[in-house]
């Protein structure tokens, strides 16, 4: 394989921890570098090599490049901005992949801004055109269509993929990995320190189970039966708009067009009605499951189990057979 086009590819981690969505957009980008003959390289920012470089390449990179240095503990835009800039100037990238996180969303714009080049966010598909162009889908107008976007102009193509969407099981590979310590701007001794409010365990547009309340939950107290049943999936608890507008969960819970989109294994809408600006967020979901007490709810047409039930006790009971179904 000839290496023509470099793809990189910023991997995400918590407290030392690999991001799950940082593996599907390594394989993402190595199917893509199959298609025209690219080579993919992994850039951990980070404060040490901690993290295991054997994940990244069985996921499908040729190269790991640990970026060290003892502020790159936590995300910092200006930080990891600064960091990729320097490796570009180094060594220049065709594609730059992340994921459509929180965190890469921010990247990818600032990056986009300070290097003067187009990014496509919140991607859903990457392919090769007859031409040997690489074109990447993403949805538009609230998901009721999607819109193909080409790439042209000054490189790299900064192009963010959506959570849940490109995962591909792990294969035997060889890679190289190289550790290079990096210099970072003064800034850095300003910002050392990352602060965070945390809510759910996980961003939920990175979880595989997602747990939504709406106001068919009766009140904020009640969501406690949201929580416990999350926790027994490893899931996510998301809400509607009108719960967080009564101030009885964070924004940051907000699932549809105003708030954030997901596309998990499981949704499960408890006391959700489904109105259009929900679906939104989440119709892209692999299974929905719809728990109201209201049989012509619309959030049923869209659903593929639903239970007519208050939520109040069927959620307790689910959680009841899950944990019998998961300690067997």
């Amino acid at each position: 394989m000839s290496d023509n086009r470099i793809l990189g590819v910023v991997v995400e981690h918590d407290q030392g921890n690999i991001k799950p969505v940082s593996l599907e957009v390594l394989a993402a980008a190595r199917k893509l570098a199959d298609q025209i003959s690219g080579k993919v390289i992994a850039l951990c920012c980070s404060h040490s090599k901690d993290l295991n470089p054997e994940s990244f390449i069985k996921h499908g990179a040729d190269e790991v490049r640990f970026l060290i240095h003892p502020d790159l503990q936590n995300y910092i835009h200006e930080n990891y901005s600064s960091v990729l800039l320097q490796q570009h100037e180094k060594s220049p990238f065709d594609f730059l992949f992340m994921p459509a996180s929180n965190n890469g969303k921010e990247l990818s714009a600032v990056l986009s801004a300070q290097l003067g080049v187009g990014v496509a966010t919140d991607c859903i598909s990457l392919s090769v055109n007859g031409e040997g162009d690489v074109e990447a889908v993403r949805p538009v107008s609230s998901g009721k269509a999607h819109s193909t976007i080409s790439f042209s102009g000054n490189r790299p193509y900064i192009v963010s993929l959506r959570p849940n969407v490109f995962r591909s099981p792990q294969t035997e590979r060889q890679g190289d990995i190289v550790e290079e310590e990096i210099q970072l701007p003064e800034f850095s001794k300003r910002a050392r320190e990352l602060v965070k409010q945390v809510g759910s365990k996980m961003d939920i547009t990175e979880a595989r189970i997602v747990v939504s309340g709406g106001l068919g939950m009766q009140g904020p107290e009640n969501f406690g039966l949201l929580e416990e049943l999350a926790d027994v999936l490893n899931g996510a608890v998301g809400a509607s708009r009108p719960v967080v507008d009564n101030g009885w969960r964070e924004y940051s819970n907000q699932v549809g067009q105003t708030g954030r989109t997901v596309s998990p294994d499981l949704y499960i809408a408890c006391g959700i009605s489904g109105a259009v600006q929900h679906l939104a967020g989440m119709s892209s979901s692999r299974c929905i499951v719809a728990i109201n007490s209201d049989p012509n709810a619309a959030i049923f047409s869209v659903a593929d189990y639903g239970i007519v039930g208050d939520a109040l006790k069927v959620v307790p009971a689910l959680t009841r057979e899950f944990k019998k179904i998961l300690a067997s």
